[in-house]
C-alpha cells in the first residue's frame, strides 16, 4: 500500500474564483479537476512543497500561504494525506506549466462530484466560508 503526503495549493483571487487545473488521462482520478499540488518530498516540509509544486505545476511563487485543512483519505491502493494551503496572494500568473488545462472557478460554483472524493470535505468548507 502507497502512503503519500500530498501538499495542494487553493489558489484565490480578489474576485473569489479559485484556479483549478485537470489530472491527464492518464493519472490515477484521469480528467478530474484538482486544486493545483504534489507530492511531499523527503525532508520538505508541506510549506516548502507547495512553494515547489505551484512553481513546478502552475508557474507562481507563494507570497504566504495559511493552511486551509488537513485530511486523510483511504483508496484501495493508497493511504494519503493532504495539506490544503489557501494562497491568497503570489507572483506571477498561474497557467498549467505541465500541459495540463486550467480554468478560474467561482468558488460558489466548485462542484464535490468534479473532484477526486477525497476533496469533498474541502470543497463544502470552501462553500460554507465564502
Amino acid at each position: 500500500m502507497k502512503i503519500l503526503q500530498i501538499a495542494v495549493g487553493i489558489i484565490r483571487n480578489d474576485a473569489g474564483e479559485i484556479f483549478i487545473t485537470q489530472r491527464a488521462a492518464d493519472a490515477h482520478m484521469a480528467n478530474k479537476l484538482e486544486f493545483p499540488g504534489g507530492k511531499i518530498e523527503l525532508g520538505e516540509t508541506p510549506e516548502q512543497a507547495l512553494i515547489r509544486e505551484l512553481q513546478e505545476e502552475v508557474g507562481i511563487t507563494p507570497q504566504g500561504a495559511t493552511l486551509f485543512d488537513t485530511l486523510e483519505y483511504q483508496f484501495p491502493d493508497r493511504h494519503i494525506t493532504l495539506w490544503f494551503w489557501l494562497v491568497e496572494s503570489w507572483e506571477g500568473e498561474p497557467w498549467g506549466r505541465e500541459g495540463q488545462p486550467g480554468q478560474w472557478i467561482a468558488q460558489s460554483e466548485l462542484d464535490a462530484k468534479d473532484f477526486p472524493p477525497a476533496n469533498e470535505p474541502v470543497i463544502t468548507k470552501l462553500k460554507q466560508n465564502r
